[in-house]
């Protein structure tokens, strides 16, 4: 469970790093290219595998999108590919305010309470 853990954390910050890669002018077009294809796809609502097949329809986004972030990966420089790696990974670790998040459900639970009240109300 722990190497699944691992993976999922470098696929996170890889997919950070290439976003900053794109950004990057010492980035080759190719490079970009793919990684410009690799977001459409990965944003796009048509898949070559439609999701509603069972199985199938994630198989070719578990497969292709991690194969398409390998590819742009390979594709670029070394030297930017570390210094954007590098800054992913400082960027994923920013504190994170739990104290922030209790807040924010707290005023949607507030919310939701005052809109059922209004609702009884009206009813």
């Amino acid at each position: 469970m722990r190497g699944l853990r691992d993976w999922a954390r470098a696929l996170k910050r890889d997919t950070l790093a290439l976003y900053y890669a794109a950004r990057d002018p010492r980035t080759p077009w190719l490079a970009k290219l793919v990684v410009g294809l690799v977001v459409a796809y990965a944003l796009s609502p048509i898949d070559l595998i439609p999701d509603f097949i069972p199985v199938l329809g994630y198989l070719d986004d578990a497969l292709l999108l991690p194969l398409g972030i390998w590819l742009a990966i390979r594709l670029l420089p070394a030297e930017v590919l570390a210094e954007c790696r590098a800054r992913a990974a400082q960027a994923l670790e920013r504190p994170k305010s739990r104290a922030a998040a209790v807040v924010i459900v707290a005023l949607w639970i507030a919310l939701a309470v005052l809109a059922g009240w209004w609702l009884a109300k009206l009813l």
